[in-house]
C-alpha cells in the first residue's frame, strides 16, 4: 500500500482499508499494522485519515496487549526488549541518555535509571514512564 493510494474520507478509508472491527487474527492483525504504517508514512493526514488511525491504533493496541504482553515486572527486561525491538545496543541507550558508558552499566545493574533517564526513555520509545519504574 502506497500513501496516494489511501482514500481520503471515513466512508471510503472503512470500505476500501480496513473494517474497523476487532482484530481477531494474526492476518488481520498484520493488515491493520500494514494500513496504519502507510497511513503514518503520508505526510499531511486530513480529519477523517486521522480519526480512522486513531481508532485503527486503538484495535491494533487492543490485540497487543492480549497477545504481546509486556511484562513490565523489570524495568531492565523491558528497556533490554524496547532496544532489541528497535535494534539498539548499549553504546545506543547511553547516546540516548546523553552519556554513551552509561548504557552498559544500566543493562549489567551497575547504574540505575535516574528519573531523567525515565523520562527520555518514555520519550525516545513513546512509551509511559511507568515502565522503566
Amino acid at each position: 500500500m502506497t500513501t496516494k493510494t489511501i482514500p481520503s474520507n471515513w466512508k471510503d478509508l472503512v470500505k476500501k482499508l480496513y473494517l474497523l472491527r476487532p482484530i481477531r487474527s494474526k492476518g488481520d492483525y498484520n493488515r491493520a499494522v500494514e494500513i496504519a504504517g502507510a497511513l503514518t508514512a503520508k505526510r499531511k493526514l486530513n480529519k477523517d485519515q486521522r480519526d480512522y488511525l486513531e481508532s485503527l491504533a486503538t484495535l491494533i493496541e487492543a490485540y497487543e496487549n492480549k497477545h504481546f504482553p509486556i511484562d513490565t515486572q523489570d524495568p531492565i527486561e523491558t528497556l533490554e526488549f524496547l532496544l532489541e525491538s528497535n535494534a539498539l545496543n548499549g553504546s545506543d541507550l547511553g547516546r540516548i541518555l546523553g552519556q554513551r558508558q552509561l548504557g552498559s552499566k544500566i543493562l549489567k545493574g551497575e547504574r540505575h535509571l535516574s528519573k531523567s533517564h525515565i523520562k527520555r526513555l518514555a520519550e525516545y520509545f513513546s512509551v509511559e514512564p511507568g515502565l522503566f519504574l
